[in-house]
């Protein structure tokens, strides 16, 4: 349940992407987290957790609670009791990565090859595909969009994006919210749909990046709106105090900002 790259990414080559305002995918994950009333947070979720909270500081809500945190922890029993409370529909809200995402929602904790001979090694699962199945809205985040993340096919369904007709799930993916752009997940179509590109990308930058197909209305993408001056604000302040107790460091990097 972590927003970082996985472990067995961090020995190869650095995402080349354009460079981001700090400020923008916060801002595009509480604008996909709207409506929610109660938005779990993993652990190594700073992120995550940024994007919640300005949408709490922004609408009052949602109620946010992240494992590891005492301050925004409101669970006696830790991950037992998130998934008791997700079962009950008292969680509606959630965010997930994964080390390999493709168009129809799956994702790859496991790592990447012929499972169980991987030739690279990723943390596992943990409680995702549970999550992925109950929770009302999952909002997908990976900073790296590039082939090798956003893939034809995952080498390993750790958590599936759809059921089958006869599968009884009540939550599943909303968006995908990227490094290069925002996708929105068509449940009809049962994949994504690109919502916005960010500020130095294109649809042809995203088609080359994507390895999977997504449904696009348009020769041209709308772009990402950037975040507004009050959603600045409120990151370099509020946001980040909060933040500061679990992640001090992701906190000085939002208050340090331009």
């Amino acid at each position: 349940m972590s927003a970082r790259p996985p472990e067995g990414d961090r020995a190869e080559t650095e995402f080349e992407g354009t460079p981001l305002d700090v400020f923008l995918l916060p801002a595009a994950i509480a604008r996909a987290l709207a409506g929610c009333e109660h938005v779990a947070i993993g652990s190594d979720g700073a992120l995550h957790a940024a994007g919640a909270l300005l949408a709490q500081a922004l609408h009052g809500k949602p109620r946010v609670t992240i494992l590891g945190s005492r301050q925004q922890l409101f669970f006696s029993d830790g991950g037992r009791e998130l998934f008791e409370a997700a079962a009950q529909g008292r969680i509606d809200g959630f965010l997930l990565g994964g080390g390999q995402i493709d168009g129809q929602g799956n994702l790859n904790f496991m790592g990447r090859g012929d499972y169980p001979a991987l030739s690279v090694r990723w943390p596992g699962n943990f409680g995702s595909p549970y999550l992925y199945s109950v929770v009302r809205r999952v909002v997908l985040v990976r900073e790296e969009h590039s082939p090798r993340v956003m893939v034809p096919r995952v080498d390993y369904i750790s958590a599936a994006g759809t059921g089958g007709p006869r599968t009884r799930r009540t939550g599943g993916p909303a968006a995908l919210v990227t490094g290069r752009c925002v996708f929105r997940f068509d449940a009809e179509r049962q994949g994504f749909a690109l919502q916005s590109v960010h500020g130095g990308n294109a649809l042809h930058d995203i088609r080359r990046e994507t390895g999977f197909d997504f449904h696009c209305d348009g020769d041209v993408a709308p772009q990402t709106p950037p975040a507004t001056q009050p959603e600045r604000e409120l990151l370099r302040t509020r946001v980040a105090d909060a933040l500061a107790p679990t992640y001090p460091g992701f906190a000085n990097k939002l208050r340090e900002a331009p």
